[in-house]
């Protein structure tokens, strides 16, 4: 269906809750994002193009109704903008189709939906070929926060500031957020960590950051010895830097 013919749709539209699942741990997603589950009446999972498997769908499977029909939404992993932009086009169009009839669904995301997550792409792009479709969003619990929590780290005290950071933006990135800031949290870190932790080891920080990986899920691993995780970790690595001093 096109954003043309949804539009003319005289019954309400349903409602598409991004919903935060937290980083792993099914006991970590919130109360009213276990309660929205329970009451949805179709679910959207993100997942590479190359295979359909959703980390984030995995872990909100023991909250989910057993009849709830469950689609997975495709995504390019590539910097090329019109494959991106294509896509984000399609599966807005595939939600469209569910919430034209009225039915509420649930997008589910990793950590929290609005913070490095494709729900933001996915919400944007929706809004824009159908303004009439309705959106909502369930702060999830974020991979920093369990990281913190995991190590019992603070984040940040008295009156210092803390920088997210993607691990793709690189080794000078942290650099510069370390001039910046005392407290850098880099989210999947799995890109370029062996440089992200070789500017952790020549500014000092070693003794005083950690990282982690698969947060509440099998195999999860954290530690202040970042050659630990050797050079390539798994796609769920985060590091929390804390400038010593």
């Amino acid at each position: 269906m096109t954003g043309t013919a949804l539009s003319t749709a005289s019954r309400p539209w349903g409602v598409l809750h991004g919903l935060g699942v937290g980083p792993g741990d099914p006991e970590l997603l919130t109360l009213k994002a276990v309660r929205l589950l329970g009451q949805v009446e179709a679910v959207f999972a993100a997942s590479s193009t190359k295979n359909d498997f959703s980390h984030a769908l995995e872990i909100a499977r023991p909250h989910l109704k057993p009849d709830t029909p469950v689609t997975r939404l495709p995504f390019p992993m590539t910097a090329d903008s019109a494959a991106l932009k294509a896509a984000w086009e399609a599966n807005a169009h595939a939600v469209a189709e569910v919430l034209a009839t009225g039915k509420n669904a649930a997008f589910l995301t990793l950590g929290d939906p609005l913070l490095f997550s494709t729900f933001g792409y996915l919400a944007r792009t929706l809004a824009a070929l159908y303004p009439q479709a309705r959106l909502a969003a369930t702060p999830g619990v974020t991979s920093f926060q369990q990281a913190a929590a995991t190590a019992v780290m603070p984040l940040a005290e008295a009156g210092e500031p803390l920088l997210v950071l993607p691990g793709v933006a690189g080794g000078e990135a942290l650099k510069a957020a370390l001039n910046a800031a005392p407290n850098v949290a880099v989210l999947k870190a799995y890109k370029n960590y062996k440089e992200l932790k070789q500017v952790v080891a020549e500014g000092g920080c070693a003794e005083t950051s950690a990282a982690f990986t698969r947060l509440g899920l099998e195999g999860e691993h954290w530690s202040r010895d970042l050659d630990s995780l050797g050079d390539s970790p798994h796609y769920l690595t985060l590091m929390l830097v804390k400038r010593k001093g």
